[in-house]
């Protein structure tokens, strides 16, 4: 699904460079889980945005498909994050003043081919939730709404940064539940970036980041679920 060859991204201020990737190659198979796993710094959140078209590199190339993504205008960048990704974020971002379906139900009028509102709703466990506003959710309960919102649209590809980031170690556990579980059923590729070493643990590989660099990668040859994580 992804291939990525010589990736690089250096942030200029004034006469000071930051190097947030350095040569990356890269490939990501269609229906993988796949987590980026690294420090603060390490690349992991300017790689994730970068294979979503929120980015694009300094050098090198970088593929979904046959989408070339480094060179693309942002008409055309626009247009692939709308017709084959879904993001999630560690923030929710969901309107207060809109109900659980209502959140879900404004991606449908710019996807492609959508899936009933009720249905995303229903993937994430919340359908008894779904007239409630996010004032009136638990914090998992509102990332797991932001989760059916950006599934609702039937994205190839689900990118998360650092989705359990505010949340605790049960509700944790939940929201990974869901991801996984779409992942599962589905057949959406999922890339979950994250600091946390336990949650490695439920990926299909493992991508380890240091200095802006692919240090190793893991194969889990034995996945474990959600409720088998301890962190």
């Amino acid at each position: 699904m992804f291939r990525a060859h010589g990736l690089s991204k250096v942030y200029r201020s004034g006469e000071v460079e930051v190097h947030a990737l350095r040569e990356v190659d890269l490939e990501i198979g269609r229906g993988e889980f796949v987590v980026l796993l690294g420090a603060s710094g390490s690349g992991k959140s300017t790689l994730l945005n970068i294979l979503g078209g929120l980015d694009v590199p300094t050098a090198g190339e970088v593929r979904f498909g046959d989408h070339r993504l480094d060179g693309a205008s942002e008409a055309e960048l626009t247009a692939y994050r709308r017709e084959h990704v879904g993001f999630v974020f560690q923030f929710y971002n969901l309107i207060p003043s809109l109900t659980v379906r209502e959140n879900v139900a404004l991606v449908t009028d710019i996807a492609v081919d959508p899936m009933p509102a009720d249905e995303a709703i229903d993937l994430v466990g919340l359908t008894p939730r779904r007239d409630h506003f996010p004032s009136q959710l638990s914090g998992g309960e509102q990332q797991r709404v932001a989760i059916a919102r950006a599934i609702v649209k039937r994205p190839e590809v689900l990118l998360c940064d650092e989705p359990t980031g505010a949340l605790d170690y049960a509700t944790g556990k939940l929201v990974l539940e869901v991801i996984e579980r779409i992942n599962r059923e589905t057949g959406t590729t999922a890339v979950v970036i994250t600091h946390n070493a336990a949650i490695a643990g439920m990926a299909d590989r493992v991508i380890h980041l240091g200095d802006g660099r692919i240090q190793r990668v893991q194969i889990n040859t034995h996945k474990l679920t959600p409720s088998e994580l301890s962190w």
